[in-house]
C-alpha cells in the first residue's frame, strides 16, 4: 500500500514523541509503511508554527476540525490534553480517519466505550498509546510469560514513582485539573501499570484502593508545556481537583494476586515504572529507568548458582533490536514510540487491528474507575460491575 498521512493534534510533550516516531520509523524499519507528516494542529498559531518547523511537519492549522476535513489525511493522531480525546475521536471516525490516540483513552468508562463504538462503526483502525509496552525487555518479559518458562503467575506488583510535583508552590497544571485530566496519578501512571499488568498477566477480575490528594491548592500556572510550568508561589491559588497518590490490589481472573503504587510524591523517583512477576518456575522483574535490562530468576537452575540474572535485552534476538544498534547498544524512552507507530502502521498495512487499541483503552478506563468506585465505597469492587 502507499504512505499513511498523519495529521497530529496536540505539539508539546507526546506531540514532539510522535513526531520523533514518525522521522525515525523510514530510517530505522525502512521495510515499513512510511507515514507521511501531513499537518500539526494546535490552538496558538504561534506555538504550533515553531513546533510545524522543529518537528519537521509539512504543514500545520490552528481548527483540528479543519485538520480532520483535509482530503490528505488518513490518520489522526491525538495527543492534546485528555479532555479533548474524545470529540476529536468521534469526529474523525465519522470522517473514516485512522485514530492513533494516548492515554487515558477518555476522562470517562462512557466517553472511551464512545470512543470504540464509533471506530467500529466506522470500520477505521484505532491505537491507544501505551508505549511501555514496546521497549524490547519488556518484549522479553511478555516471552518468557507466554511460554511457560517462569511457571504458574502467582503475583504481579507493579509501581509508578515520580516526583515532580513534591513542591507545594509548583503550579496548578492542567494534569491536576480533574475536567482536563480526568485523574491525577491513578490516570496518567496508574494508567500505564494496569496495561502492562494486562499484559503480561490477563485480565484483573477484583479490585480495592486507596487514594490522597496531599496538597490540596497550588499556584495558578502561568504558563506549562510537558511536565513543566512557569509561576510565583503568590499567584492566587487553585483547588487540586484529582489524586497525588493512588495505591490499589487486584485479584486476577487467572488467580494472580496483584498490587499497584501510583504517585508523584516519591521524593527522588523521576521515573521508577517498575513491576515484578513471580510464578512457580521464577520471577522477572523490570524498572524503566534501567529500560534495556531485565532481571530473572529461575529456580531450575543449580542451587550453587540461584539468583536473579541481569539480561541485557539489546542482542538481534531481542524484539526490534536488529533495526537499531550493534548488540549491546542501548536505547531510550523515544525508541518505544517508533516501536509503537512501527505497529500501527504494519496494522495498517497488513488489514488488522494494532495492539494495543481502543478494546484496552476501555479495558483499562473499567479498572481505573472501578478502583474509584471502590476508593470511595470502601469495598472490593468487581471490574464485572463496570462491563456494559
Amino acid at each position: 500500500m502507499g504512505n499513511v498521512r498523519v495529521g497530529m493534534v496536540g505539539y508539546k510533550f507526546m506531540g514532539k514523541a510522535h513526531s520523533n516516531a514518525y522521522r525515525a520509523l523510514p530510517m530505522f524499519f525502512p521495510d515499513s509503511v512510511k507515514p507521511e507528516m501531513k499537518a500539526i494542529c494546535g490552538r496558538d498559531a504561534d506555538g504550533v508554527e515553531q513546533a510545524r518547523k522543529q518537528f519537521g511537519w509539512e504543514s500545520a492549522e490552528t481548527d483540528w476540525r479543519k485538520l480532520i476535513a483535509r482530503d490528505d489525511i488518513d490518520l489522526i493522531d491525538i495527543n492534546a490534553p485528555s479532555d479533548a480525546h474524545k470529540e476529536i475521536a468521534l469526529e474523525a471516525a465519522a470522517a473514516g480517519k485512522h485514530l492513533f490516540c494516548e492515554k487515558p483513552l477518555a476522562l470517562t468508562l462512557e466517553d472511551s466505550r464512545a470512543m470504540l463504538n464509533a471506530a467500529e462503526e466506522a470500520g477505521i483502525k484505532h491505537m491507544v498509546g501505551f508505549n511501555y509496552r514496546f521497549a524490547p525487555a519488556v518484549q522479553l518479559a511478555k516471552k518468557l510469560v507466554e511460554e511457560g518458562r517462569i511457571g504458574k503467575i502467582y503475583h504481579f506488583r507493579a509501581v509508578f514513582l515520580q516526583d515532580w510535583i513534591i513542591d507545594p508552590n509548583f503550579p496548578l497544571v492542567w494534569r491536576l485539573q480533574k475536567d482536563i485530566a480526568g485523574s491525577g496519578s491513578h490516570g496518567d501512571l496508574g494508567a500505564h501499570l494496569i496495561d502492562m499488568s494486562r499484559f503480561l498477566v490477563g485480565e484483573i477480575s477484583e479490585v480495592i484502593g486507596m487514594s490522597e490528594t496531599f496538597i490540596k491548592e497550588r499556584p495558578i500556572a502561568e504558563a506549562m508545556t510537558g511536565l513543566s510550568a512557569k509561576g510565583s508561589a503568590d499567584a492566587p491559588r487553585g483547588e487540586v481537583t484529582v489524586d497525588d497518590a493512588t495505591v490499589f490490589m487486584a485479584r486476577f481472573a487467572g488467580g494472580a494476586l496483584g498490587s499497584f503504587e501510583a504517585t508523584r510524591f516519591a521524593a527522588g523517583h523521576r521515573c521508577t515504572n517498575s513491576f515484578e512477576i513471580n510464578g512457580s518456575k521464577g520471577s522477572i522483574r523490570f524498572d524503566f529507568e534501567r529500560m534495556n535490562e531485565l532481571q530473572v530468576y529461575f529456580t531450575e537452575d543449580a542451587d550453587d548458582v540461584q539468583g536473579f540474572r541481569r539480561v541485557l535485552a539489546t542482542d538481534p534476538a531481542h524484539a526490534y533490536m536488529d533495526a537499531w544498534w550493534p548488540a549491546g547498544h542501548g536505547i531510550g524512552f523515544e525508541h518505544t514510540f517508533t516501536h509503537e507507530v512501527h505497529e500501527l502502521m504494519q496494522a495498517i498495512a497488513e488489514d488488522r487491528q494494532p495492539v494495543p487499541n481502543f478494546v484496552d483503552g476501555v479495558k483499562c478506563q473499567e479498572i481505573l474507575e472501578a478502583v474509584d468506585r471502590s476508593i470511595e465505597q470502601r469495598r472490593w469492587v468487581s471490574i464485572s460491575e463496570m462491563e456494559g
